[in-house]
């Protein structure tokens, strides 16, 4: 599969994973979620390829995005509840189907015994993540504890001062505690990664984060996984006819419109 459709010229950046593809002899069983889901099932037959340092995967509740990256952040070793990657507190839970039968390739001369740094950045976790790292004082987490400053200035305070080294960032909709300058300020963050030696995999809903250039964009839908120009998504599609003409939309869900 093409690794994906760009926005402008190449990064300079350093890959750390190559390839995302599943191990059948790993899959329990073939017809139960998530293989039965499109995008997971191409993935299947044809693995996700990585050739750019920031890869997004949009697509609609459901098709999939969230879990591709919580199979990749299980089968590189995060904690499934999210955090900088590599701390030895990591959970010990078992791993889900996905990230069980998932195997991830390296570029050549990758130390994985030193595993690279990075940093998986669950939305629905986050809350009690980052709550108990500023409770234990782990630097990385904010000089402000999470309970002084609100849930998008947390994200923020993690994004400034973790988000700044080579390593593999994997992010889930982490656009859903920001604003739409607070999610600026996140682009212009992976940017930066992705031109410093780390990459990124993001799955989102936005079209702001889908925007940066050079990056690869994957969308995911029943027909499995296609990279997509960004004028061309769907998601970019909906909301630019929803901004110019709301009422177009609202007409079929409130009687009153």
């Amino acid at each position: 599969m093409p690794a994906g459709a760009l926005l402008g010229g190449p990064y300079s950046g350093t890959m750390i994973v190559t390839r995302a593809s599943i191990v059948d002899e790993l899959v329990a069983d073939q017809t139960q979620w998530p293989f039965t889901v499109p995008a997971v099932a191409a993935m299947r037959r044809e693995g996700m390829s990585f050739d750019r340092p920031v890869t997004f995967l949009v697509g609609e509740n459901g098709s999939g995005k969230s879990t591709i990256v919580e199979g990749i952040a299980e089968a590189y070793g995060a904690d499934v509840r999210g955090g900088h990657i590599g701390r030895r507190y990591a959970s010990p839970g078992t791993k889900g189907p996905l990230g069980s039968a998932l195997q991830l390739d390296y570029v050549t001369g990758t130390n994985m015994r030193r595993r690279p740094r990075g940093f998986f950045l669950r939305a629905e976790t986050a809350y009690g993540v980052f709550g108990f790292m500023s409770d234990h004082n782990v630097h990385g987490y904010g000089e402000e504890h999470l309970l002084h400053v609100s849930h998008g200035e947390s994200f923020l305070q993690v994004f400034g001062a973790r988000f700044n080294e080579p390593g593999l960032y994997l992010l889930d909709e982490p656009e859903a505690a920001l604003s739409f300058s607070s999610c600026l300020a996140l682009l212009a963050v992976l940017d930066e990664l992705g031109r410093t030696g780390a990459q990124v995999v993001c799955a989102t809903h936005s079209p702001v984060l889908a925007s940066l250039p050079d990056a690869t964009v994957l969308q995911l839908s029943d027909d499995g996984i296609a990279p997509v120009a960004w004028s061309d998504l769907a998601l970019v599609d909906h909301w630019r006819r929803y901004l110019a003409a709301p009422e177009h939309y609202l007409r079929h869900l409130l009687p009153r419109t």
